[in-house]
């Protein structure tokens, strides 16, 4: 949905869904909340809901939205982040459904390759696709009450949206190994042991936290933040000496923008940077 002045409103596009809620700015300016809300199946990821979702993050993206960081969270009445894939659905798909459900990009490379970061608040258990959901969120963020995990192992299957890959790259081999073949759920303080998880808080000061690294981010550059997300994420695409050069390409990028002047005109002068995002 655009305005008149075609500028893309995330906000505008979330009131027609029914599973999928959005805020800018209500707590951090530049900051979009995007909430999964499907109460009554804690938020399991059916047709809709992925459909929703990208519906949202495609608004998130334009240029004019005015969004830098993205909160993504499941509703508290849920408990729950995302409690997995919905289970009914994929029971009623045979080989060919499924391969056609499964092409990319899908809502986990859609979260992934979003150009502004993503903060995943994770209110409640996020399992299954819900874990998958959260590692490709840029950082997590959990309740103390919040549970991980794969499990399903225990229906027949493995992790079919990038589990089997994330959580190698965040936990390590033996870790992953061991959540996926045993389906075991962790609590979220073993999560933030192993890696899983960045930071784990109860009710006084969870959503302090949250927004408090979203408004970090947000003060900065949204190019240097898109370009930074990227840099990041190729160390675990490629190897080392690709990764460098594909790093030394993006600094020097940053080169030909008027944030890197005016980044560093504010530096020199002693006052807050006016970012352009250009």
């Amino acid at each position: 949905m655009s305005d008149p002045d075609g500028a893309t409103d995330p906000t505008a596009v979330a009131t027609e869904l029914e599973y999928v809620d959005c805020t800018v700015g209500d707590r951090v300016a530049g900051v979009a909340t995007v909430t999964l809300n499907r109460p009554e199946a804690r938020n399991a990821l059916n047709a809709q809901v992925r459909e929703e979702l990208t519906a949202v993050l495609d608004a998130i993206e334009q240029p004019d939205s005015g969004v830098r960081v993205v909160v993504l969270t499941g509703a508290d009445e849920a408990k729950a982040f995302v409690a997995g894939a919905d289970v009914g659905e994929l029971r009623e798909r045979d080989m060919v459904e499924q391969r056609r459900a499964s092409e990319r990009p899908r809502v986990y490379e859609r979260v992934a390759d979003l150009r502004q970061p993503v903060i995943a608040r994770l209110n409640g258990h996020a399992l299954g696709g819900g874990c998958e959901l959260a590692q490709a969120c840029d950082v997590r963020i959990a309740h103390e009450r919040a549970k991980l995990g794969q499990p399903e192992i225990n229906l027949g299957i493995i992790p079919g949206g990038g589990g089997t890959q994330r959580l190698v790259r965040l936990v390590g081999e033996g870790q992953a190994m061991k959540l996926i073949l045993s389906g075991e759920l962790v609590d979220a303080d073993e999560a933030a042991d192993i890696g899983l998880v960045d930071e784990v808080y109860g009710d006084e000061q969870f959503d302090d936290r949250v927004y408090e690294l979203a408004a970090a981010m947000a003060d900065k550059s949204p190019v240097a933040l898109e370009y930074a997300k990227t840099a990041v994420q190729a160390a675990s695409r490629m190897g080392l000496d690709e990764g460098i050069d594909y790093e030394s390409e993006l600094f020097v990028g940053l080169f030909a923008t008027d944030d890197k002047n005016e980044g560093m005109d504010a530096f020199f002068e002693d006052r807050d940077p006016e970012w352009e995002g250009r």
